[in-house]
């Protein structure tokens, strides 16, 4: 019976999370997939997750089905309706920024690699890969890299904690007015052209229609055509696990995701799928189911570990010396202030956080191109970071 009650906690969570996030000023500031983390912690926290003995194996296989099967299904969604043909309409500059960023990222966690590599972190080989996956695309690749490395459970929440945590100060003091010391280092002035291709009044678009408006979601006219857009999602979870097999790999977390990651793409492309409504929504219930099960296995203990001191430490390393090394980058191609600030929050924070960046700057001009930024993120960020974890592994 607990098993059961349980399987609806992790169905049911996530729809009032959406309800609490869509209707609360106060939780839309805390985030989706930060309560989604906090439910899950309590439910552990609870006592719930100590089943009897006879529902032990199968509390655990049903965690596993969850974990194993709402990421694949959350990717294809969540890509779907990425306008990825935007990119070229934005100007050289935001490509610099880009290459600039995903460059600063990959030097300073490959740093931070030997930096830490005796100060037994726990998998830090995977632990390296996946914090490349989540600054340069966010939770979305953070929880794919998760499942593709087979990375254990409370070093993937010990990771997300110390991320949320620290990330939280440093949006804190971009938000409040620290986008001005990037004006001071940076170009910046009236005469900054920074995406001339863009209409401005057509700037706040993407923000109002692609990330996490879920009002009408569930309406009656959309629930039919996101049912379609799941259907597409399964048979993307399909092909990639029959070509797993037909390789011989059985059903390989790599291979599956890849080439689910790589179809997503390809369908954006499409503009009857990429016009879906609501299917980044839709995606994004998965990733906050999957966030539940995830924290809901947490154990706290591990928090108070040396172990996990020097991974608080590495994540901070990684945060702060990712910006000014980006800051070097961006200052050597000219980049304007803005600029470099919506791009390292979308390669760090995801797609999700630039308009209310954009917002606080009140710099609407920068908006589609950290969108686009934090889009091509999602697009690489779980390439990247699988090569890099490979790499790594290698290094020994």
């Amino acid at each position: 019976m607990r098993v059961y009650l349980i399987a609806f906690l992790y169905i049911a969570t996530p729809l009032l999370i959406i309800y609490l996030y869509q209707h609360s000023r106060f939780f839309s500031k805390i985030g989706t997939v930060m309560l989604a983390y906090a439910v899950g912690i309590v439910i552990s926290l609870s006592g719930l997750m100590k089943a009897p003995d006879q529902e032990a194996a199968l509390l655990a296989d049903m965690q596993n089905w969850f974990m194993n099967l709402t990421v694949p299904i959350a990717i294809p969604l969540m890509l779907f309706s990425s306008h990825f043909t935007l990119w070229f309409k934005t100007l050289n500059k935001t490509f610099a920024t880009l290459i600039a960023g995903i460059v600063s990222i990959l030097l300073t966690i490959t740093i931070a690699f030997f930096i830490f590599h005796h100060a037994r972190i726990p998998e830090l080989w995977k632990t390296s890969g996946m914090l490349v996956g989540m600054y340069t695309g966010g939770a979305l690749n953070f929880a794919s890299l998760k499942q593709i490395l087979n990375v254990d459970n409370n070093t993937y929440i010990l990771v997300q904690t110390f991320d949320t945590a620290l990330s939280f100060f440093l949006l804190l003091f971009i938000l409040s007015g620290g986008y001005k010391v990037f004006r001071k280092i940076l170009p910046y002035g009236k005469k900054t052209r920074v995406a001339v291709d863009v209409p401005e009044q057509d700037s706040t678009q993407p923000a109002k229609e692609t990330f996490e408006d879920y009002s009408g979601m569930f309406s009656k006219k959309i629930r039919g055509k996101l049912f379609l857009s799941l259907l597409l999602a399964i048979a993307s979870l399909g092909i990639g696990a029959g070509i797993s097999m037909l390789v011989g790999a059985g059903l390989n977390e790599l291979i599956i995701i890849l080439t689910i990651t790589t179809l997503a793409i390809a369908a954006s492309f499409w503009k009857k799928i990429r016009e879906i409504p609501k299917t980044f929504e839709f995606g994004m219930y998965f990733i906050l189911v999957f966030s539940v099960v995830i924290a809901s296995l947490f154990d706290i203990h591990s928090l108070f570990s040396r172990e996990s001191l020097n991974l608080l430490a590495m994540v901070g390393f990684v945060l702060v010396v990712s910006i000014f090394l980006h800051i070097l980058l961006a200052r050597i191609f000219r980049v304007e202030g803005d600029l470099f600030t919506v791009s390292h929050i979308a390669l760090l924070f995801s797609p999700p956080f630039v308009p209310p960046v954009a917002a606080a700057m009140n710099n609407r001009r920068v908006l589609v191109n950290g969108i686009i930024i934090g889009l091509i993120g999602y697009a690489c960020g779980t390439y990247l970071g699988t090569l890099m974890a490979e790499i790594f592994k290698w290094i020994g």
